[in-house]
C-alpha cells in the first residue's frame, strides 16, 4: 500500500511529464482546474494515468467530487 506521501509523488510525476505543469504548482491545496488548468479532458487522461499507476480500476464518477490536488491523492488511497 502505497502512502499519501508515495501517491502525491506519483501523481506530480505525471502532471510534470504528461501535463507539462511545474511541480513547484502542485501542492495538495491546488485546484486541478484553476491552479493547474486542467480541463475536463484532462481529467479523463489523468484517470487512464493513475489507473495505470495504481493497476486498480477508477470509476469516472469517483472523480466527479474531486476539484484539487489532495482530493486525488484521498481518491487514490481509497482504492486500495
Amino acid at each position: 500500500m502505497q502512502s499519501r506521501e508515495q501517491i502525491l509523488e506519483a501523481l506530480t510525476q505525471i502532471l510534470v511529464d504528461e501535463f507539462e505543469i511545474d511541480a513547484e504548482d502542485i501542492t495538495l491545496e491546488a485546484s486541478l482546474y484553476e491552479d493547474l488548468d486542467l480541463d475536463s479532458i484532462d481529467a479523463v487522461d489523468l484517470v487512464i494515468k493513475l489507473q495505470q499507476m495504481t493497476g486498480k480500476k477508477i470509476k469516472p464518477e469517483e472523480f466527479k467530487a474531486v476539484r484539487t490536488v489532495n482530493d486525488v491523492v484521498t481518491a487514490i488511497e481509497g482504492l486500495t
